[in-house]
């Protein structure tokens, strides 16, 4: 079977290549993925597999079934949204929507997942089973499509009892891919401020209520609800990327506006944690004559990898790809919102290893330079098709 998967994978690289650099080319922003849908559809009809339906409006579920199709259903996911970024590649598949760029791979994941479904459909009377392809908008904004699509039913009708999804990364060379056990990936939650004042000349501090020096000692404090209040033993982070104090040199303003993010791996010390973050902006704010008005939005949960199915998963990676193309990842704390569906059922999320060095493909996701050797594509479509098939088969 192993042998069949890779012929086909290799078969169908320049076909998935094309469709990988027209995804690429033509990307759309979270929930607004209409053509990427409509192209994906009439892909999957080309290829013959008619079970499908849109959900989530901007999303498509599709079904194959192999022998027996009421044995045990293995959902794969793939992501379709891009990012709000002007591409700098020079590239002959750059973007063609100036300001949106797919930077997180989700071009890769899509046609990844549309080559494992032409793979297992040509495999269909060779296992038991039904494999349920997900292909999902809005991974990159709240409230998450995986939400969403959950919410309109994705995991019913058939009744899926396991999922599996996969991710670029850029940090793993082309060849090799990485998985981890257990808790993976953070919960993240939005932090929105503004410290109110009284604003005013800056040789006059003594007749104004300085936003500024609080909205310091505010950023300043919170650093000790990671590193005083939060158990040692749980991960957590506390950033804060947007700052706007709109004075001068010579004007103190009346207001100051922050933007933040808090990621952990425990639900329990998260809402704690929230607790600390309002109790701390009010009360320092408010002793230096400010007033803190704070919204924090809870966004993703954390990511856990069920062990024993994940297990599984990487036995088979390693008789797929040989152990030493399969790496033990650490946890990660950015945050992904596949965790919604590991929440509710076996779920194994991994990596795919897209970086080379000798072609100078080495920019991270979230960068206008970010690329992919595209010799992972059949090594990722390969992959999922081998993982859904062998966990129906047993």
């Amino acid at each position: 079977m192993i042998e069949k998967i890779k012929t086909l994978a290799d078969e169908l690289h320049e076909e998935i290549r094309s469709v990988r650099r027209h995804i690429h080319q033509n990307p759309e922003l979270s929930f607004k993925e209409y053509n990427t849908q409509n192209y994906i559809w009439q892909q999957l009809e080309a290829a013959g597999i008619t079970s499908k339906q849109k959900i989530a409006d901007t999303g498509i579920v599709a079904i194959i079934e192999g022998k027996n199709p009421s044995k045990k259903v293995v959902a794969l996911r793939g992501d379709m949204d891009a990012l709000p970024i002007i591409e700098a590649n020079d590239v002959s598949y750059k973007s063609l929507n100036l300001g949106v760029m797919h930077a997180c791979g989700h071009d890769v994941h899509t046609s990844c997942l549309l080559g494992a479904a032409k793979i297992i459909h040509q495999l269909k009377e060779e296992f038991e089973g039904t494999v349920k392809f997900v292909f999902q908008p809005g991974e990159e904004k709240l409230p998450g499509g995986a939400s969403v699509m959950i919410k309109e039913g994705v995991l019913h009708n058939p009744e899926v009892t396991n999922i599996i999804g996969q991710h670029v990364m850029p940090l793993l060379p082309v060849g090799k891919v990485g998985f981890r056990k257990g808790l993976y990936m953070a919960s993240t939650d939005e932090i929105y401020m503004t410290i109110k004042g009284k604003g005013g000349h800056g040789a006059q501090p003594h007749q104004n209520i300085d936003p500024v020096v609080a909205m310091a000692q505010v950023i300043t404090a919170l650093q000790q609800v990671v590193s005083r209040i939060a158990s040692p033993i749980i991960p957590s982070v506390l950033s804060f990327g947007k700052v706007i104090a709109n004075g001068a040199t010579n004007i103190i303003p009346n207001e100051v506006y922050l933007e933040g993010t808090f990621r952990t791996l425990d639900e329990e010390w998260r809402a704690k944690a929230h607790e600390s973050i309002i109790k701390v902006a009010k009360g320092i704010s408010e002793s230096l004559g400010c007033r803190c008005d704070i919204e924090i939005r809870k966004g993703y949960p954390f990511l856990k990898n069920n062990p024993e199915f994940t297990q599984k998963a990487i036995d088979n990676a390693i008789a797929y790809m040989g152990a030493e193309n399969v790496v033990n990842l650490d946890i990660w704390m950015a945050a992904e919102d596949f965790s919604y569906y590991s929440q509710e059922l076996p779920a194994c999320f991994y990596r795919l290893g897209t970086r080379n060095d000798a072609k100078n493909i080495t920019s991270h996701v979230h960068t206008p330079t970010f690329d992919i050797d595209e010799d992972a594509l059949p090594i990722g479509m390969g992959l999922m098709a081998w993982l859904a098939i062998n966990e129906l088969n047993g």
